[in-house]
């Protein structure tokens, strides 16, 4: 409980501090796509550099995003999938151990016509049941077609949780068909116990 506290606090101070930083957003045609918001993200948003002191699950990303780029094979048991059409991205990494991390990605387009919100979501299982990681969490990103720049925002019209008071951990899962966010409570073992929908109505989430 007490690293996960730790966790939670960093990444608070993290979006504190990001929050008023602007990321350019490279793109070619009339508008960006979900793989210039990934790349945005990982190579601008998060540092574009792997050090001892950035975060694992978004170097994994990251790398086998850039090798993704270059054309190259993946190393075995990652996986990633770049669905432009449905504005969706996955990645996998599988161990040997049944360990499992899973990062998802989408946008949605808001009611004004200006903005799309980015969301990342990253989560870790083993042998399929769910084991908090110490980077687990969602983020969002806001784009802005103006400045055709995006930057960190807190989740519209919800506080995103990590934990519930009856001892349940929160995760959320990104929709690559339709728009609304699942969101689900997992046991101590790990066992999902229940799901709650969050609907997209063009502007925030709401139950």
């Amino acid at each position: 409980m007490k690293k996960l506290a730790l966790t939670i606090i960093a990444a608070c101070l993290t979006l504190s501090m990001a929050a008023q930083e602007q990321y350019k957003v490279k793109f070619q045609g009339a508008k960006p796509t979900i793989a210039d918001f990934a790349e945005t993200y990982l190579n601008q948003a998060n540092d574009g550099e792997e050090d001892d002191c950035a975060d694992e699950s978004t170097n994994a990303f990251r790398n086998a995003w850039n090798m993704y780029h270059k054309g190259q094979k993946l190393t075995p048991g990652q996986d990633l999938t770049v669905d432009v059409k449905n504005g969706f991205i996955l990645y996998e990494s599988h161990q040997d151990d049944g360990f499992l991390l899973r990062v998802e990605m989408v946008y949605w387009n808001e009611n004004d016509g200006r903005h799309k919100l980015i969301a990342c979501g990253t989560y870790c299982f083993k042998d399929g049941a769910y084991s908090a990681g110490q980077f687990d969490g969602l983020t969002f990103l806001r784009y802005d077609s103006n400045t055709k720049t995006m930057q960190y925002t807190a989740a519209p019209g919800f506080d995103i949780q990590y934990g519930t008071d009856d001892g349940l951990s929160v995760t959320y899962d990104l929709p690559r068909q339709g728009k609304n966010i699942t969101v689900n409570y997992w046991n101590v073992q790990g066992k999902r116990k229940t799901q709650k929908v969050l609907k997209w109505n063009g502007n925030k989430f709401t139950f």
